[in-house]
C-alpha cells in the first residue's frame, strides 16, 4: 500500500488494509500537528486515535483522494481545538496592539535556528493556539475569533503577544549561548 489513491479507495470501502495504509502514511505528521496544539504527547495520541476514528467513519464525506490530506488535517486540528476547549480554561485578554511595543523584525529568521518543538513546549497555551491557527492553518483573525469564541481584537493581540514571546525567548536563548562561550 504505497499509493494514496489506492489506499483511499480501499478505505472508502472500509477495507482494513487501506485504513492501515492511511494510518501509516499520516499518523506521524498528524501526531506532530496535534501535539503542537495540546503540548502533551499522550493527549495528542488520544486525539490522533479519535481523529482516525472520525476519519474512517466519515470518509464518504471526502469526495476525492487528492483532498484527503487536507480534509484529515482539518479533523485533527478541530479535534485538538475541541480538546483544548474542554480540558483547559485559557484566559485571553484584550490588549491594544500598540501597547505591545515593537517586535524585532528578525524573529522569523532566528526561529529557524531554534527547535520549534522547544518553543511550543514552553509557549503559553493561548499564544500557541492562536499562533498555530494563524501561521500554520492560515486562518484569518475573524475565523480564529469565531472558532475560539473571542473577539477579533483578542485574536490580533494574542498573535502579537505570541510573536513578542517568541522574540523574547529567542533573545534569551541567544544570550545564554553567548554567555556559555
Amino acid at each position: 500500500m504505497k499509493n494514496l489513491e489506492e489506499s483511499f479507495k480501499l478505505a472508502k470501502k472500509q477495507d482494513r488494509k487501506g485504513q492501515k495504509a492511511l494510518y501509516e502514511m499520516f499518523s506521524a505528521k498528524m501526531l506532530a500537528i496535534s501535539n503542537s496544539y495540546v503540548n502533551n504527547l499522550h493527549d495528542a495520541e488520544d486525539i490522533l486515535m479519535n481523529s482516525f476514528f472520525t476519519c474512517f467513519s466519515k470518509i464518504d464525506d471526502c469526495r476525492e483522494w487528492k483532498s484527503f490530506p487536507f480534509w484529515f488535517r482539518k479533523i485533527v486540528v478541530n479535534n485538538s481545538i475541541n480538546f483544548i476547549r474542554k480540558s483547559k480554561n485559557i484566559l485571553y485578554t484584550d490588549v491594544e496592539i500598540n501597547e505591545i511595543g515593537t517586535i524585532d523584525e528578525d524573529w522569523e529568521e532566528e526561529a529557524e535556528e531554534i527547535n520549534m518543538n522547544e518553543i511550543f513546549a514552553k509557549m503559553p497555551d493561548g499564544y500557541r493556539l492562536i499562533f498555530n491557527l494563524y501561521v500554520f492553518e492560515e486562518k484569518k483573525h475573524y475565523e480564529i475569533a469565531e472558532i475560539l469564541n473571542i473577539s477579533e481584537g483578542t485574536s490580533k493581540s494574542q498573535l502579537s503577544k505570541s510573536k513578542k514571546w517568541i522574540a523574547d525567548f529567542l533573545k534569551q536563548k541567544k544570550d545564554e549561548k553567548q554567555y556559555a562561550k
